[in-house]
């Protein structure tokens, strides 16, 4: 037992290597593809994949080889795993990147790339657990115990490595450094497991011979149940599971108003659930009488839950107790600064306490179910990893189905609310399949009734982010599908444009927006054609357009429903926006505009990103150095870069590339070129006098924004070479690293 122990901590370790490269691999390969839904969603799937087949593949060769050999592979699996990741940044950033970008140019391709790429690492890491139970279990009759435990710790571990990924491995080394981290421990898991392997393995005994099905025992004994039912469970499970994940996390999202420490803050405690239920399943489920009523009891229970929680999430009133904070939260415009705030009461409401309560339940009945479902299959020990290889690989297509049936189509197509209750109605099935096997008149019957009345009791859209936005007025404008969810709510007299819950810009035009994007067509001489990243409000991308040589203006937006949210706006009561919108030099086009100016070799004459908190997820794709050298490299002879500079890493990372700047506000907005820049301020407060500037800005924010000209200084580049910059594989400030 004390070498079972040891070997279970270690597949512990690796799972902590797996969840660093899935958050690092992503990213990485998001340089690729873009940050977009549809290719996270691909790279997600490719992901998946790997480990579904691994899984099956995996499954079927450990049916083959005894326990001690099954040791030794495994052995050699997590060494495997980590000579690749080892070589895996200089394989995705520094091979597939910078040399053979164009390749991931067409849909296709990347698609193709993707699965191709990501294959080797996850199907090892897929085949890893059905040869771990060929080695350890031996003996059917306590095998879902076993094989519980371990995948159990093998999840507590991924929600370790979840935690420990952006709070201290890529925070302080980057993302190479939290690689190594990950290869690190599988070289320490292979190296330990080979040693146990080869001085006499884990379970020396002789394996206990198969339970004969018509041996005599209390209830279903093991194998009673056809094997493809358990498979096409698991994988309708499956299905719901991704799903759910999904929905929950998009509600958390908007709730936390997120950062780049959101997402692995809020994973770890959906696997701790997982984690801690299949260890406790496990142990239960050597008990149990008839295994198939309860899983499809535990299967019910846990989607009654998930909705019961959001109708209580809704209906709760705003005077309860310890909910007036997170209603004015929800209300404000910005949130947290987690990573760096102080304000630890809400913090921990938020991210670990509304986690807990919305899917803390049934993350630990989904663990249950895992060791549930061993107890039904495990009556042999030859075939124990054979089992849970195909029964994996079944649950894994489960959730690709159900990630990009939901995060694809779902979202757009019925929104948050529609798609929960859509999984309630597949949920029934469930219930169905209980009163089939048992009879309407017991515990079945009543679960399909009440799913089937949850379906209508869920909250719709409107409902639901009325509350997310801390407005009870029902006065939320919103719109919502896989990307995002953007919504406009009144603040102060003004319209204020949300994305994720959290406050991007204003309505109407003429604040900070305005003029970081008349900068720098205020500047340039001619300004025919011009590129914006992220639209925002659109405030940016229309004050960037007032110079009447304009003739073309991109604007790239990866948020799709921020586009058909303003085009509800566009009356008369807001002529500025209405006149942007229809606007015949407007290109308004949903993409990742920094994987758009590396995949599209047009150049402009000024290219600008819209301003983004630099704590925000993925923000330091777009102020890295290696950013701003492809939007040089796009950039026509005399063409200038904008950005605004939100922290002296920004600050450095800009001079680094441009060696002509001018700085304005103190520094807080940048213009950039890799020519010589004419600096006349009193020239470029002339171009914004003129009568076309004026009547297209307003006389009052064309006046605004000279002033500002007035403010421009050229930028001193040695006061940035003591600064370490943020680069592509180090986000420093994203990750709010310490100088």
């Amino acid at each position: 037992m004390r070498r079972l122990a040891i070997v279970a901590f270690l597949f512990g370790l690796s799972g902590v290597a797996a969840m660093v490269y899935q958050v690092a691999w992503q990213r990485i390969l998001a340089f690729h593809s873009g940050v977009g839904i549809d290719s996270v969603a691909v790279i997600v799937s490719a992901f998946m994949a790997g480990l579904g087949l691994g899984s099956y593949t995996g499954g079927r060769m450990s049916a083959r080889v005894d326990a001690p050999r099954a040791l030794v592979v495994f052995a050699g699996i997590e060494l495997a795993l980590g000579l690749f990741a080892s070589l895996s940044c200089w394989f995705y950033y520094d091979l597939l990147y910078t040399r053979f970008a164009a390749s991931y140019g067409s849909g296709s391709g990347a698609v193709l790339l993707h699965f191709l790429t990501l294959l080797p690492p996850t199907t090892l890491m897929g085949m890893s657990l059905p040869f771990l139970v060929r080695a350890t279990v031996r003996d059917p009759t306590t095998a879902a115990r076993t094989i519980g435990m371990l995948y159990g710790i093998n999840v507590l571990g991924a929600a370790a490595g979840a935690l420990l990924t952006p709070w201290v491995l890529i925070r302080l080394f980057g993302i190479e450094g939290a690689v190594g981290f990950g290869a690190a421990c599988n070289v320490l898991a292979g190296l330990t497991v080979w040693t146990i392997g080869r001085t006499g393995g884990v379970s020396p005994e002789p394996a206990a011979p198969p339970l004969a099905r018509t041996q005599a025992v209390e209830g279903e004994p093991a194998g009673s149940q056809p094997f493809a039912l358990w498979v096409a469970l698991y994988a309708l499970s499956g299905f719901c599971a991704l799903g759910l994940e999904i929905l929950w996390f998009r509600i958390v999202d908007v709730a936390v108003k997120s950062t780049a420490f959101t997402f692995g803050t809020v994973l770890a405690f959906y696997l701790v659930g997982l984690g801690a239920g299949s260890i406790v399943g496990g142990r239960v489920a050597v008990r149990l009488a008839r295994p198939l009523e309860t899983f499809l009891t535990l299967q019910c229970g846990l989607l009654a839950y998930a909705a019961l929680a959001l109708v209580v999430l809704v209906a709760l009133p705003e005077e309860t107790p310890s909910f007036t904070g997170l209603i004015e939260y929800w209300r404000a415009y910005s949130g947290f600064e987690l990573g760096g705030s102080a304000e630890w009461k809400w913090i921990l409401g938020l991210y670990v306490g509304l986690p807990l309560f919305l899917y803390g339940p049934p993350t630990f009945l989904m663990g249950l179910s895992f060791g549930v479902l061993q107890r039904a299959v495990q009556d042999d020990v030859q075939t124990s990893g054979l089992k849970v290889g195909v029964l994996q690989a079944a649950n894994i297509a489960g959730n690709v189905l159900g990630s990009l049936l939901t995060g694809l189509l779902l979202l757009g197509w019925l929104g948050t609310s529609g798609s929960f209750r859509l999984l309630l109605v597949v949920g029934v099935v469930f219930g169905v399949l209980g009163v089939r096997h048992y009879g309407a008149r017991g515990r079945f019957g009543v679960l399909a009734v009440v799913l089937a009345l949850l379906v209508f009791l869920v909250p719709d859209g409107e409902r639901l982010w009325n509350r997310l936005h801390g407005d009870h007025r029902g006065r939320v404008l919103f719109e919502e599908d896989g990307t995002g969810v953007a919504a406009i709510t009144p603040d102060g007299g003004k319209l204020r444009l949300s994305v994720n819950g959290k406050g991007h810009s204003w309505l109407p035009f003429g604040n900070m927006h305005s003029i970081l994007g008349a900068l720098p067509a205020a500047l340039h001489p001619d300004p025919i054609d011009v590129a914006i990243v992220g639209l925002g409000s659109g405030d940016t991308a229309w004050a960037a357009g007032f110079r009447e040589a304009t003739r073309h203006l991109v604007v790239y937006e990866i948020v799709a429903p921020e586009k058909r949210l303003l085009e509800r706006l566009a009356s008369p009561a807001f002529p500025q926006l209405r006149r942007f919108l229809r606007d015949p030099r407007l290109d308004l086009r949903i993409a990742d505009g920094r994987n758009a100016l590396l995949n599209d070799e047009t150049s402009y004459d000024v290219i600008e990103a819209d301003a983004l908190r630099p704590r925000s997820a993925y923000a330091g794709n777009l102020y890295s150095v290696e950013f701003f050298r492809l939007a040089a490299q796009r950039l026509k002879p005399g063409g200038l870069m904008c950005t605004w500079a939100p922290t002296p890493r920004v600050r450095a990372a800009f001079l680094s590339v441009f060696p002509n700047v001018v700085e304005f506000q103190r520094g807080k907005v940048l213009v950039g070129s890799l020519e010589q820049l004419d600096f006349g301020p009193d020239v470029w407060a002339e171009r914004l006098q003129r009568h076309g500037a004026r009547e297209y800005l307003g006389s009052r924010l064309a006046e605004k924004i000279a002033h500002v000209v007035q403010t421009a200084r050229s930028a001193e580049h040695s006061t940035a070479d003591r600064v370490e910059v943020n680069r592509d594989l180090f986000p420093r400030d994203e990750f709010r690293t310490p100088d």
